[in-house]
């Protein structure tokens, strides 16, 4: 039986990170993944749809390029491009971390892992053979899957997955999207810019639901816009499947026809078949239950990521990784806080947040300043031709900590790691509103939302 200091069950954004930041610190580290390293988030989620999403970005710029004074009167979409470049660029990434496993000196076994007690995991190959290696230190970072509830089963070619979703080889003229969150959200942006016939359909008040309401609600609007049918506070009964088409059931009596239909209800843990129950690792509500450091209630066993519960975001994942792995190596980390995560939804306008909610800061019994800036009083929106949305920053009115802020807007993604580190400082309005923006640029827009919380706003 080979043996090893540490091994990861699999090679996600949160086991690769983990099995590079053990190897860093002296450890001899085997990573076991069955499918393709980088997991879901490289090979079928984050880089691939934002792959997608880039192409729908450049559609865009075509279709509106007479704004800028540029005329192009005639244009075709090569639809199994647009696939194949997003597939190719997950392919890339793919080899960069067998690359990043060899400079590591990380064994990579490409297998499924099982745990067979609390050190030893048994491997099996696609081929079926069946090997054992065994640590002191497990980590496991298998990850979640699409979930659905009972009548909207997938079958992968009437009613998909995010996954098939990304690969369609025909252009369905008509889509239905069942939930409402980031990943359907997205796919509604996409297929809709390629003039796709979207619905999307949400059980709850709002799309995307775990944001700040204003901002919901200005998507919303501009969801409308562009013609897509959104029905918030409708539930699905069933999905009627037919030879052409499949027809959705609303409990409210609602019949809805598409060429598809799209499952974005949430995921599940992947929990089943990896030795959890005989080596008794407590699970919560169908995740793997953890502390601070990502320790289960079994020694040496650890789980980070997708399976260790929400948010199910990959630099959670990582970052969860690198905690596991410190703490594994006897170094003296930070335990895990989940209170200054961003949250990012690359639709257009972009969507991020960071912190509490309005809503959430006053029922926590905040004295509340708020502050608004839209985008179209910003210079460098105006010049770019980009101005929907706006940024909203939530502070403190006692002490002046920034407690949210909330994007909706271009670059809205990359903007909000700016409200991120204010939070980890633990800054006050005072010192974001002094902190001189360079102009013109989109960020001044944090700055003009802070200036607008405390009644000193300039351009609006």
């Amino acid at each position: 039986m080979n043996k090893f200091d540490v091994i990861v069950v699999g090679g996600g954004p949160g086991g690769y990170v983990a099995a590079i930041r053990a190897a860093q610190l002296g450890k001899n580290v085997a990573i076991v993944e069955s499918n393709h390293l980088g997991g879901v988030c490289l090979n079928w989620g984050c880089i691939p749809t934002k792959a997608l999403l880039k192409n729908a970005d450049v559609l865009e710029i075509v279709k509106n390029a007479s704004k800028y004074g540029i005329e192009i009167p005639e244009y075709t979409v090569k639809w199994s491009k647009v696939i194949k470049r997003s597939r190719d660029v997950a392919r890339r990434l793919n080899k960069g971390i067998e690359f990043l496993m060899k400079k590591n000196k990380i064994t990579y076994i490409p297998a499924r892992g099982k745990l067979i007690n609390a050190t030893t995991v048994q491997t099996t190959t696609n081929e079926g053979g069946v090997n054992q290696i065994s640590a002191e230190k497990i980590i496991i970072a298998t990850g979640a899957r699409p979930k659905w509830f009972p009548g909207m089963e997938p079958d992968g070619d009437r009613v998909i997955t995010s996954k098939e979703a990304m690969v369609q080889e025909e252009q369905p003229k008509s889509l239905i999207i069942i939930g409402a969150g980031a990943i359907g959200i997205e796919f509604a942006h996409f297929y809709n810019t390629y003039r796709t016939d979207v619905t999307v359909i949400e059980a709850l008040p709002t799309i995307l639901p775990v944001e700040d309401e204003d901002v919901s609600k200005e998507l919303l609007s501009i969801f409308k816009k562009r013609k897509m049918n959104i029905l918030t506070n409708t539930f699905v009964e069933k999905i009627e499947r037919l030879k052409t088409k499949v027809k959705v059931h609303t409990k409210d009596g609602q019949i809805i026809e598409a060429d598809k239909a799209l499952i974005a209800v949430g995921v599940q843990g992947n929990i089943e078949d990896i030795g959890l129950e005989e080596v008794e690792v407590s699970l919560d509500k169908g995740w793997i239950s953890t502390n601070g450091f990502m320790q289960t209630n079994i020694e040496g066993i650890y789980a980070i990521g997708d399976v260790a519960g929400p948010p199910w975001l990959a630099h959670v994942a990582s970052e969860e990784g690198i905690i596991a792995a410190e703490h594994l190596a006897g170094e003296n980390p930070e335990p895990m806080k989940y209170d200054n995560i961003p949250g990012c939804t690359y639709c257009h306008p972009e969507v991020a947040s960071v912190g509490l909610t309005e809503k959430a800061a006053r029922d926590a019994g905040y004295e509340l300043k708020v502050g608004n800036f839209p985008f179209r009083a910003l210079g460098k929106a105006m010049a770019v031709g980009d101005t929907d949305g706006f940024v909203k920053v939530i502070y403190d009115a006692k002490y002046g900590e920034l407690l949210g802020c909330h994007i909706i807007g271009a670059e809205a993604t990359n903007l909000i790691t700016e409200a991120g580190i204010a939070r980890k400082l633990e800054a006050t309005w005072h010192e974001v509103l002094t902190t001189i923006h360079p102009h013109p640029t989109l960020s001044e827009a944090i700055m003009e939302a802070t200036a607008d919380a405390f009644g000193e706003a300039v351009h609006i």
